[in-house]
């Protein structure tokens, strides 16, 4: 691991934790920045180490409840490369206060035609913020970090048409990224137990995002309605 950037103070705040993503589309019942930032607080209060939040509004509100690292992003749209696809969106999400800034950094084509590299450039030199790379295999990891990524996730694997579709988390993934990578390499994506959290740490994740497992009420009221043998 590249302990120059392991040892940065927000880096090194994450290292063997939980951070939580707290996010909430338009569509669903907590969507409202206020609400994002009681969530948040109440993930504080339960021990993370981080969070994970999306879109001005709701990263301002979290930034102002909650004293920890902060990983904004900035979803628009609902398909394709929608996280943080453009450079106005780092503005943007930099300027809410977000400490480290999520991009897709997947190998498809962004939106707008801005490359990867210019996108990290304006989070590094413009916006003076850390860059989180989105990716769905290793080779992409493998690129983010040659670009400039100071820290790599498994986010969207199984998002992508190419990344393997499983129901579960991508350990394999996790595990390839640690060994080959220097950067720190964050477990995320459809963990949902303690165990998982576990199994992922000893994949070699830095740190480890849970989200609808924790934030989304009607996710997990799905699950334990599936475990119900309802009768009419």
């Amino acid at each position: 691991m590249d302990t120059h950037i392991s040892q940065h103070p927000t880096i090194k705040q994450l290292q063997g934790g939980l951070i939580v993503s707290c996010q909430a589309l338009a569509d669903e019942p907590l969507f409202s920045a206020q609400i994002m930032a009681r969530m948040a607080q109440a993930a504080w209060q339960g021990g993370a180490v981080g969070i994970r939040a999306n879109g001005p509004d709701d990263i301002r509100a979290i930034r102002t409840t909650v004293k920890l690292p902060l990983i904004g992003l900035y979803k628009d749209g609902d398909s394709g490369v929608y996280i943080t696809p453009h450079s106005s969106h780092v503005r943007a999400v930099a300027t809410a206060g977000a400490d480290i800034i999520a991009l897709d950094s997947t190998q498809r084509t962004r939106p707008g035609g801005e490359s990867l590299s210019h996108l990290l450039d304006v989070i590094h030199q413009e916006c003076h913020k850390l860059a989180l790379a989105d990716i769905s295999t290793l080779e992409e990891g493998i690129a983010a970090e040659e670009s400039g990524a100071d820290i790599v996730s498994t986010t969207l694997s199984g998002y992508t048409p190419y990344s393997p579709q499983l129901d579960g988390p991508d350990f394999e993934l996790v595990y390839k990224l640690a060994k080959r990578l220097q950067v720190p390499i964050i477990a995320e994506g459809r963990i949902s137990t303690p165990e998982e959290v576990e199994r992922a740490f000893d994949a070699g994740a830095f740190a480890v995002v849970v989200g609808s497992a924790i934030t989304r009420p009607q996710w997990i009221t799905k699950q334990f309605v599936a475990a119900t043998h309802r009768r009419s």
